[in-house]
């Protein structure tokens, strides 16, 4: 969310709403297009009562995903790391081959990943290193009761960073289904119209410009609310960035040096295989 972007169309809608108010006031009688002004208002209270509703049921369903979205990706994080130690107890060349494996995995979620769930382009697509950890996997034949060990825990945490990946992935699509969005923008329609005859020429511009200014903002800033939990990968305020597997990284980086491991990760910085190595 760019935060000045979305007041300035916060403003403008407003601006639009209100001059609409006041064109229509001017031919407006006095007292409003209704006879009975409280049936008027109470009609009007069931459509936002209806607006107030779905958006808070709607709000609801984008939030739980923004934060399954969330936490999936502190889970992935954590667990990439941990593999990391348990990768030292597999016998070589295995050992330095999915340490440097990991390290290109964290580093193509920070990179190539994230930028593919920004634009919206990661679709179904697995991280190749997952791919390549599993081949490597498949060469490890354990032996001794410690790597045999390491071997179960590297299949459980493995089947731990995948689904705690779904997670991550699943917010980069977007929970809330197209016909919620057309029923969301036609009440906000039915609303800003059924203001308009709420037009009184007796009344000061100023107020009529405040009774419409104040129920369009609200609107407005609701459905920019939706966009933004629906759509939860981007620089913006609010916006979920790698941080929590940038900070894996720097203590996977620790991890090797204190296990003395010389594994060198067959990537660049952002996490595409060298060209040796394709």
């Amino acid at each position: 969310m760019n935060l000045f972007l979305d007041v300035l169309i916060v403003i403008g809608v407003s601006a639009v709403a209100i001059t609409a108010m006041l064109v229509v006031r001017r031919r407006a009688p006095e007292g409003s297009f209704f006879n009975d002004g409280d049936r008027a208002a109470g009609v009007f209270g069931v459509l936002a009562t209806g607006f107030a509703v779905l958006g808070g049921f709607v709000v609801f369903l984008a939030f739980d995903s923004y934060d399954a979205a969330r936490s999936g990706a502190e889970d992935e994080a954590l667990i990439v790391s941990q593999q990391v130690e348990t990768a030292q107890f597999f016998p070589a060349p295995a050992d330095r081959e999915l340490t440097g494996q990991l390290v290109c995995y964290a580093r193509s979620v920070v990179g190539v990943q994230w930028d593919r769930m920004e634009n919206g382009t990661l679709g179904e697509d697995l991280n190749p290193w997952a791919g390549q950890m599993f081949r490597t996997l498949q060469t490890v034949e354990p032996r001794t009761p410690t790597e045999q060990s390491a071997y179960d825990t590297w299949m459980s945490q493995r089947q731990a960073r995948e689904a705690a990946r779904n997670d991550r992935v699943h917010g980069a699509v977007g929970v809330i289904p197209a016909p919620l969005w057309v029923v969301l923008i036609f009440t906000s329609g039915l609303i800003f119209v059924y203001m308009l005859f709420f037009a009184d020429s007796g009344e000061r511009a100023v107020v009529q410009a405040m009774l419409m200014g104040t129920v369009v903002s609200v609107v407005t800033s609701m459905l920019l609310l939706l966009g933004l939990l629906n759509n939860p990968f981007h620089d913006g305020i609010g916006g979920l960035r790698p941080v929590a597997m940038e900070r894996a990284l720097q203590v996977v980086q620790q991890e090797m040096q204190i296990a003395h491991a010389d594994a060198v990760p067959p990537c660049d910085a952002r996490g595409d295989a060298k060209p040796a190595d394709r």
